[in-house]
């Protein structure tokens, strides 16, 4: 996480994250209890008149970490389901899961079966 980029993006990124969370469940992403907190801490925090906000840019690096960690697990939790073992695989499967065909075996005469 080198550049922070804007807070308004930070905040949109924030809500397309829990947006996804709350997809699963049906409810509405804004009755979470995570959504009124951000609202409450960025509402709390906005720009002021001084020339240098410090609680501004903590809370800009607090939710900027926090994007991240929704946005890892969301993906560690998708790369899971597609990995996760589902017990003994044929080697074919095995092949194709990291991109590789296996070569026919040509049949014909002195070919087993």
């Amino acid at each position: 996480m080198a550049a922070l980029g804007s807070p308004l993006r930070t905040w949109r990124d924030l809500l397309r994250e829990l947006r996804y969370l709350n997809a699963a469940t049906g409810r509405p992403y804004r009755d979470t209890a995570a959504y009124r907190y951000l609202v409450k801490a960025f509402r709390a925090h906005r720009v002021t008149s001084e020339k240098l906000c410090r609680a501004q840019h903590e809370l800009h690096f607090q939710a900027a970490t926090y994007l991240c960690l929704l946005r890892s697990i969301r993906e560690h939790v998708a790369l899971h389901q597609e990995f996760h073992g589902k017990g003994e695989r044929s080697v074919e499967e095995s092949a194709g899961l990291v991109g590789l065909k296996l070569p026919q075996q040509p049949g014909g005469k002195g070919w087993e079966p």
